[in-house]
């Protein structure tokens, strides 16, 4: 079987996973989530295992389970409407065979040069970002005190990076540096997630705002790692931030 046949067919059997345990009781689809987690894991490994090596089972499988329990979790808080969980299922689908490919690519591209890295840099990037909006909805959901909020959300973030980051460089190894930047980055936007448990915004603003740093940090991050950084491009997505935080202010229901 060809890889391209496997990538379909583990996001087919993923969204056959994802429909199923909705089926299930309220108290059980959680466990199911976490077993179509770690189904993914295998499923992805299958898919990609003649061309992973070293580090990159770790790496480049992280994306694509991230993904399934992001989109997993956040599945169960949908409303009750067929459109809406018909809509996520077939965007769930897409995103797991666009990762699926993003990942081949990399452990390609990590032994010898593919013009398709490009691409595969900005599959990821938007991916980590979607994914990180479904967690950060999710944590957000629970309603927990601000410092659990904020815990997770740093686990989460430095989990979301770590991939991202070294998918820059490719390197055989992850690097202190790599992992430096994956943690205090993380820190940060668990600090940002302790700072909103406090302002009267809605979970879907609280959530883009979030997203919005992980856009920050991490388009400036890579730009580092790729040795790109430039005062303009530190601007431009300062610009990004600043914007999105003053809406947020002004929007916010202070004194309601």
């Amino acid at each position: 079987m060809r890889k391209r046949q496997k990538f379909v067919l583990s996001s087919i059997l993923l969204c056959g996973g994802l429909l199923g345990a909705q089926f299930a009781s309220l108290e059980w689809r959680y466990w199911l989530v976490l077993g179509l987690t770690a189904f993914s894991w295998f499923l992805s490994a299958w898919s990609l295992r003649e061309g992973l090596s070293g580090i990159e089972w770790l790496t480049a499988l992280m994306p694509p389970v991230l993904f399934t329990g992001a989109v997993g979790l956040f599945y169960i808080l949908l409303p009750q409407a067929w459109w809406a969980k018909v809509m996520i299922v077939f965007l769930f689908g897409v995103g797991q065979y666009a990762l699926l490919l993003s990942a081949n690519i990399f452990s390609v591209a990590a032994i010898r040069t593919i013009a398709l890295l490009r691409a595969a840099h900005a599959v990821g990037f938007v991916m980590t970002l979607l994914t990180g909006f479904f967690l950060y909805n999710t944590i957000l959901s629970l309603r927990l005190p601000f410092w659990w909020q904020g815990l997770m959300v740093m686990v989460a973030s430095a989990l979301l990076l770590l991939p991202a980051l070294w998918s820059v460089e490719l390197p055989e190894r992850i690097s202190v540096e790599i992992w430096r930047f994956s943690l205090g980055l993380g820190w940060n936007l668990g600090w940002l997630a302790v700072a909103i448990a406090f302002w009267p915004i809605s979970l879907a603003v609280a959530s883009l705002f979030l997203t919005t740093g992980l856009y920050v940090f991490l388009g400036i991050a890579q730009n580092y790692f790729s040795r790109r950084l430039f005062p303009r491009t530190v601007m431009e997505y300062v610009v990004v931030g600043v914007v999105v935080l003053v809406t947020m202010l002004v929007t916010s229901a202070w004194g309601v």
